[in-house]
């Protein structure tokens, strides 16, 4: 049995196509304002990918941001719900989750494979993957580089501010003072690293401690994040594809219960559709098959 879970994140789409026992094919690409139509082509491309056709995937689940603009999806399931299964899935001796998304930040408890408290920092951009872009911005490095550069630092400067203006405005008086970037950027990790830890320690952190989204890709915050919390952090293979496997995941165990006619007559009610918001209702959307 084939099913496909899509997350369609404030900044990061990703889909992952799987089997029931392992992922087959999986994709990541940046979201755009026309959810409809980039869920149509991330689908498309992850089925030429592994040779499948859409009539082949018996369940879609849709998670993320933007999941209600999946016209194809079967299923709406919260991210919450997703990453914890997904993490669930890869590590199933973690009882707290760290999601750091492009948008927001989310702490997940779990006790038996079960979600049982979460929170969010949905208000403020400090410790999301928004942050750091605008200052690795501000201070001419590439996004992919801070993590890195955050690591060389032999004295991290301090900063004291987290809202994304004044942060940007410390970073370049830090700078102004003789303070190296990778100085800087130590600073920033460290002081994003306590304000999410603040957050987490809401839930009454308890190992094993993962961290997903893609903030667990930025190594510097990783290890600041370590440094405060006291142990180390799992982290999985593709930490950004973690809440479509969870919503694949859901697919398969909702698609077992469903009897074939039930399946059959779910599909036939589903299109693979090229559609945009601003498409003019009139016309009609695109159905590709």
């Amino acid at each position: 049995m084939f099913v496909a879970g899509i997350d369609i994140g404030s900044t990061i789409t990703k889909i992952v196509i799987s089997n029931g026992t392992e992922i087959l094919a999986s994709m990541a690409t940046p979201t755009s304002a026309e959810h409809r139509r980039l869920a149509f082509r991330v689908m498309d491309d992850a089925l030429a990918s592994c040779f499948l056709s859409y009539n082949e995937i018996e369940y879609i689940v849709a998670t993320g941001y933007g999941r209600i603009n999946v016209p194809f999806a079967d299923q709406q399931v919260t991210e919450i719900t997703c990453h914890m299964r997904g993490i669930n899935f890869l590590f199933p001796n973690v009882r707290t989750i760290i999601d750091i998304g492009g948008q927001d930040s989310k702490g997940i408890k779990v006790k038996d494979g079960k979600q049982v408290d979460f929170i969010m920092n949905d208000k403020c951009a400090a410790g999301t993957g928004r942050f750091f872009e605008q200052i690795a911005d501000v201070l001419g490095v590439k996004l992919e580089d801070i993590g890195e550069m955050s690591l060389r630092s032999k004295n991290p400067a301090s900063i004291s501010s987290l809202c994304t203006v004044f942060a940007e405005q410390e970073a370049l008086l830090r700078l102004s003072e003789g303070a190296s970037i990778e100085d800087i950027l130590a600073g920033i990790h460290k002081a994003n690293a306590s304000r999410i830890h603040s957050m987490i320690g809401k839930l009454k952190i308890e190992q094993d401690v993962a961290i997903t989204g893609g903030g667990a890709k930025n190594l510097g915050l990783v290890r600041a994040l370590e440094q405060r919390i006291g142990f180390p952090l799992v982290v999985p293979p593709e930490p950004l594809i973690t809440g479509a496997l969870g919503a694949a995941l859901i697919a398969r165990e909702t698609a077992t219960k469903l009897t074939p006619q039930q399946l059959k007559e779910k599909k036939a009610k589903r299109r693979l559709e090229a559609v945009t918001f601003f498409d003019d209702p009139k016309r009609g959307s695109e159905i590709v098959l």
